[in-house]
């Protein structure tokens, strides 16, 4: 393809004998003896400026930019480009999203499969999609992948594919990478054998492993990743797996620190009513060896599946409920979570919860964040609760709907009262923003 040449050139123009005298209103500039005029050759930019300009553009058009020269497509395969990448899978005529297109994976495997460190592959609720992602792990033998994520839109697209097939894909990863250190694989058919291929090949690096909704991996898939990975940090998985011996694991003398562990607390069968529950004493020791570390639990019960928890001193520092959740145990998280930093209620019924809110405004006194939707509360129960908890809540999203007028105030007065205390302006809102 012909290209215009514009070479950078200096131009001396010679002023002609008799010079006009120049028209008001012009530049005084235009009139002097030499004009420079600089015309910019883009295909002689040097390659890290080229390189820096490719990382701010979508991958759609750096790919169409490759075609414009020689020199620009060399930049377009130059390693760094190539760390980290998203590989869109869809099925086009159920997704939003455009899917990276089968030419460009092709050449990904091919020229950059040993320079991708930070790689996510985000699908559709099509098992077609999940089982295209496979196929491409499967083809990573070159890769020393550091990141790896496993996205579904909308789930379970990777429930659906054959666990046989799912797993030898993920292996070879697993084998191949060495220095995994963050991994995300939720609601897949990941299984205990794979872990321990995973901790053969990964223990020293591995410092995230997010894997709730994980139905083949057991407590011993955990405990196993929990003896071996002494670097790990943070931990997501089902109440489930959540066991006295996998605590007392992660609070070996020889593990570091856990900064981060996340529990998805979910009906494991439809009418489910009990759950297990996790020992004092367990807990206990887990905090003794770190005292740091941030507790989240995500509850998706309804309220007779809560009979277990909350019943003695448990260290839990983020609650979110799903689902509606009774007076009886919010009244529990007010004696005994001490730790609380964070609360999220986003229904309870039509039954007032001053009461339970004033008991968590005294006893957690960590407290900085709270969020109520479909709940109700007293105008005056509110503003004490707030009154107690003072300038250190640093969240405050409650629903205006939540607060009932009392005798001592209406919902319009409530903001005054509260940004009062606050020491900021505050307002109820309008929409949910947890």
């Amino acid at each position: 393809m012909k290209r215009n040449n514009f070479s950078a050139v200096n131009k001396v123009v010679q002023t002609p004998p008799v010079v006009k005298q120049p028209k008001r209103g012009l530049c005084p500039s235009l009139t002097q003896t030499h004009v420079l005029s600089v015309l910019l050759d883009w295909g002689t930019l040097p390659h890290h400026v080229i390189l820096q300009i490719f990382q701010y553009l979508p991958l759609i058009d750096r790919a169409r930019a490759s075609s414009v020269c020689r020199r620009w497509n060399e930049v377009f395969h130059i390693p760094d480009l190539w760390r980290k990448f998203e590989f869109e899978l869809n099925q086009s005529a159920t997704s939003y999203f455009k899917s990276t297109h089968p030419d460009l994976i092709q050449q990904i495997i091919k020229r950059h499969a040993a320079h991708l460190q930070y790689v996510s592959f985000k699908v559709d609720s099509s098992t077609e999609s999940a089982e295209a992602a496979c196929d491409i792990l499967s083809q990573l033998v070159n890769c020393s992948i550091q990141t790896l994520g496993l996205i579904s839109t909308a789930k379970p697209s990777f429930m659906n594919v054959p666990k046989s097939h799912f797993v030898s894909a993920l292996t070879v990863v697993f084998v191949n990478s060495k220095s995994l250190s963050s991994i995300k694989i939720e609601d897949t058919p990941v299984d205990d054998p794979s872990l321990k291929i995973l901790v053969a090949n990964n223990s020293d690096t591995l410092r995230l492993l997010k894997m709730s909704s994980c139905p083949h991996v057991s407590s011993d898939g955990i405990l196993c990743v929990a003896d071996h990975c002494q670097g790990l940090k943070e931990l997501a998985l089902n109440y489930y797996i959540l066991s006295d011996e996998l605590l007392l694991a992660l609070s070996s003398e020889t593990h570091v620190n856990l900064e981060h562990l996340r529990i998805d607390v979910v009906s494991e069968n439809p009418g489910q009513v009990k759950f297990h529950s996790i020992k004092k004493h367990s807990w206990d020791a887990l905090i003794k060896h770190s005292p740091g570390v941030n507790i989240v639990m995500y509850f998706f019960l309804y309220e007779e599946e809560f009979e277990t928890f909350f019943r003695e001193e448990t260290p839990v520092t983020h609650l979110y409920f799903g689902r509606s959740v009774s007076r009886t145990i919010l009244g529990r998280i007010g004696l005994h979570c001490p730790r609380l930093i964070e609360l999220v209620v986003c229904a309870n019924g039509l039954q007032p919860l001053d009461s339970e809110l004033i008991c968590i405004a005294k006893h957690c006194k960590n407290l900085t964040a709270l969020g109520l939707s479909e709940c109700e509360v007293s105008c005056s129960a509110f503003i004490e609760f707030v009154r107690l908890c003072g300038r250190r809540l640093t969240q405050l999203s409650i629903m205006e709907e939540v607060l009932v007028p009392d005798d001592n105030y209406t919902p319009d007065e409530v903001h005054t009262e509260v940004s009062k205390h606050l020491g900021r302006v505050w307002f109820p809102d309008v929409m949910p923003i947890w």
